[in-house]
């Protein structure tokens, strides 16, 4: 490994007798930043392919970004509002942000160090990153540049009594500069914006860039003709951007949407970033006009804001790179022969199809799914939930075509997706346009499940074909994110997503499903019945244990329940990618309790739920992580996995995550998160990725597929199927 990240001593365990806290509970804040502690290990890892490492440093920035955004934000407003703390054992706001600013302060060092070895790794390789002073052969073309491609879209603004602190947009880069007018003899300060829509790298040899906001430095004596510059120093402001929207207030809830994304911009400052060298008193002119506290400022040595370097991950240098992995397609969608589709809804009659993405497509299932439905005259009608997608969506087309053709078309979409909201307006006016049946959301919820239902003509009969998944309907991310998928016309799933549908766009009631666990109905209920079942078959001497693969284990009612199993003889594995509140291995509480993390070449966004249950074991898979806001403030989609091949693929896939020691991360009894094979002191030898990748391609090799009994029942659309 090219470097290491510097480790700040993990805070101590809390006592699990202590009367102030009812119970161990991590704080969800710190847990965020010792996640993305973990991405910055990856492109720390000079085991990783080079341009990977450098992407990982981009997703560390982005991360960070939405963290001071969103969660730095709402922290900032509780301790202005002296805000009581309501999660057991959490400190007050104020506290828990200086707690924060320590932390980050420790992470800022090891992403220098970090970008510091990737940028000689990058030499190495042929791609070198330089400083404009450092060519001066290459001054005369770039000083040309800058007339003919930056100039123009510069725009240089003074501060003076005539001129007042100029509005800074967030996450936006800027040089402040101090000069001076000979004239008289009086120094002046003025900010320029460094243009997002030119390339933050200036390419100047095939394989040589320089940063954009350098070549304007050197070239300020054309914006300020006359003036003297006396320096220059880089700086970024991040702002609040969580919207405060009054559901219940709001007459048309897209237009009050619309009107609160223009307020985003103009948030409060909750973090000033500045070059290391800027002088104090330069830094006060940008707090003072920015309206950012000194504790929020964040001295940066080198570049500020790696997010611009996505353009040096996306050069093509695939020897650089992770090798191309083409998404197979799962055996039961293969086509019969070549050239010719498969029948997608035969291939469902014939029993329950599992698809797990990206390692078996998207396009190939739940893509295809959805576009012979709307080709299909035999279908009478699509409905589907949108929390994110892409932006050339292919599944918005499909279903624009559908409705073209008459097809009734129903379409949830979420246009409080945070930061896709102005994505979701779009799509959803496009669909309004062609006739199709749009709504937003229940008031004071977010739909975030992930469900489709059609309805298809059978001769005499109609039958329901249902999608419920645990990743968004988004093709992009299909290829970056795990996710799994159920494909099924079982008569009583689709009555549910019927009925689910009803509930979302219309003003039904109902709490109860047959086989679907809805949020916010009964799934909070059902998780800590299930939990309390396999306590009662642990103290009762039977076979009893639970494995979670979430995104975020927070809600501490969950995890109070995940402690009595444990006390009680449960097995517990977590498999939780980012945020866990719950501390392990800690004596009398969760001795039973192993946390384990994943962080590798895809996003681990897959959420199952498995319970031993005397032996007779049961498998779920959904879109809700056990957070209080899935629980009580979503609407959220679980299903049980009642297909025996299905069943067993998940358990093979989580069994490999379980023994995974080449990309996990445990959450040890101290607080502290290790890497597997640092506890093993061996090379990890078993890698996630590289493991099921091998599985996927085996199982569509393979030239024989155990044949599939169709289900009982004709798909009749009778509700008390």
């Amino acid at each position: 490994m090219t470097a290491i990240i510097r480790r700040t001593p993990s805070r101590p365990s809390p006592n699990p007798g202590d009367a102030s806290s009812a119970f161990p509970y991590i704080n969800r804040e710190l847990s965020s930043l010792e996640f993305n502690h973990r991405v910055l290990f990856e492109a720390s890892d000079s085991r990783n392919p080079l341009l990977e490492r450098v992407k990982f440093l981009a997703i560390f920035a982005s991360n960070m970004d939405e963290f001071f955004q969103i969660r730095v934000s709402g922290l900032m407003e509780q301790a202005e509002a002296h805000t009581v703390p309501t999660s057991p054992g959490e400190k007050p706001a104020a506290e828990q942000l200086a707690d924060i600013r320590a932390r980050f302060r420790a992470l800022l060092d090891g992403q220098r160090d970090v970008f510091d070895a990737v940028c000689g790794d990058l030499g190495a390789a042929g791609i070198e990153i330089v400083e404009y002073a450092a060519v001066p052969e290459h001054h005369a073309g770039l000083r040309q540049r800058f007339i003919d491609e930056i100039y123009p879209v510069l725009t240089p603004l003074a501060v003076d009594p005539g001129h007042p602190f100029p509005y800074i947009s967030t996450l936006s880069l800027s040089l402040a500069i101090r000069m001076e007018d000979p004239d008289e003899q009086e120094e002046r300060f003025a900010r320029v914006k460094v243009p997002p829509v030119l390339p933050r790298f200036l390419q100047i040899e095939p394989s040589k860039f320089v940063l954009l906001e350098q070549v304007i430095a050197a070239n300020l004596d054309m914006l300020f003709s006359g003036m003297t510059i006396l320096e220059t120093h880089l700086f970024r402001v991040t702002r609040d951007a969580d919207l405060e929207l009054q559901e219940d207030e709001a007459d048309d809830l897209m237009l009050a949407l619309e009107e609160e994304l223009r307020r985003r911009r103009f948030g409060e400052a909750v973090r000033l970033e500045v070059d290391k060298a800027m002088p104090a008193s330069m830094r006060g002119v940008l707090e003072k006009g920015i309206g950012a506290d000194a504790a929020d400022c964040y001295e940066i040595a080198g570049m500020l804001d790696h997010t611009g370097l996505w353009q040096i991950a996306s050069l093509d240098r695939p020897d650089l790179k992770l090798p191309p992995y083409a998404p197979v397609v799962q055996a039961r969608l293969a086509p019969p022969d070549e050239g010719e589709p498969v029948d997608v809804f035969a291939a469902i009659r014939n029993g329950d199809i599992l698809v797990h993405h990206p390692y078996e497509s998207f396009a190939a299932s739940t893509q295809l799914f959805i576009s012979q439905a709307a080709a299909d005259p035999d279908v009478l009608s699509i409905k589907m939930t949108l929390y994110r997608t892409s932006g050339d969506s292919p599944i918005v087309r499909d279903l624009i075509a559908a409705a073209e053709l008459g097809k009734q078309v129903v379409v949830l979409v979420e246009i409080k997706a945070r930061f896709d909201e102005e994505a979701n307006i779009v799509w959803a006016r496009k669909l309004e346009k062609v006739g199709a049946h749009v709504v937003y959301g229940l008031v004071g919820l977010k739909t975030h499940s992930k469900t489709s239902l059609i309805v298809r003509r059978e001769g005499s009969t109609l039958r329901r074909y249902v999608h419920i998944g645990t990743g968004n309907y988004n093709s992009g991310t299909a290829r970056l994110y795990t996710d799994f998928g159920l494909l099924s016309c079982r008569p009583e799933l689709g009555a549910d997503v019927s009925d689910l549908f009803n509930v979302l766009t219309g003003l039904s009631r109902q709490r109860d499903f047959r086989r679907l666990i809805v949020a916010p109905m009964n799934l909070r209920s059902w998780i800590l019945e299930m939990i309390r079942r396999e306590t009662e078959h642990a103290r009762a001497g039977r076979p009893a244990r639970i494995v979670l693969k979430l995104n975020s284990l927070v809600d501490p009612e969950c995890i109070a329940a995940l402690y009595a199993a444990s006390e009680a003889g449960v097995q517990v594995d977590l498999i939780i990618r980012g945020i866990c509140s719950l501390w392990p291995e800690l004596p009398g509480s969760s001795e039973g309790i192993r946390v384990r993390s994943i962080v590798g070449q895809y996003l681990e966004h897959s959420r199952v739920f498995s319970f031993a249950n005397a032996g007779r074991p049961e498998l779920y898979i959904g879109s809700a992580d056990l957070m209080e806001r899935n629980l009580d403030r979503r609407v959220e989609a679980i299903v049980p996995i009642e297909d025996p091949e299905a069943h067993t693929r998940i358990d093979q896939v989580l069994e490999v995550m379980l023994k995974d020691d080449r990309r996990s991360w445990q959450l040890l009894a101290d607080g502290s998160y290790h890497r597997t094979e640092e506890l093993t002191s061996k090379a990890g030898t078993i890698d996630t990725f590289e493991v099921l990748q091998a599985r996927a391609v085996a199982m569509a090799e393979e030239a024989v597929v155990a044949p599939h009994r169709p289900h009982a029942g004709t798909g009749s659309l009778d509700p008390r199927a």
